[in-house]
């Protein structure tokens, strides 16, 4: 009898052992879901982020490649003026100089 009432408690010790046991991979296992969701949406996250960088760095390059071309515009412009601002000045030269000339004549 003796015997028996041993393997019966051995028997209920180890039911409460694999019990907790369950238990403790139910719990594992839900946590290891539940990591298992966030890696994803983190990954998704990261996904949009490298995206979005990705655009912004395209545009990046556009606005920086319209910001050289007006720049070269720019001075463009500038040359032209300055030619202009020369020529102006040319013809005031001659203009002086022909009115001196017609003073000359006119005395």
């Amino acid at each position: 009898m003796k015997n028996i009432d041993e393997k019966e408690k051995k028997l209920s010790d180890t039911l409460k052992k694999l019990r907790e046991i369950n238990i403790q991979d139910s719990k594992e296992i839900d946590e290891v879901a539940i990591l298992k969701d966030q890696k994803n949406q983190l990954e998704i996250e990261k996904n949009q982020i490298t995206k979005s960088i990705q655009h912004l760095e395209e545009e990046n390059l556009k606005l920086k490649s319209q910001l050289n071309e007006l720049k070269n515009d720019y001075e463009i412009s500038r040359r032209k003026e300055n030619k202009f601002n020369e020529k102006i000045d040319e013809l005031n030269q001659e203009t002086d100089s022909l009115l001196e000339e017609i003073d000359k004549w006119q005395m």
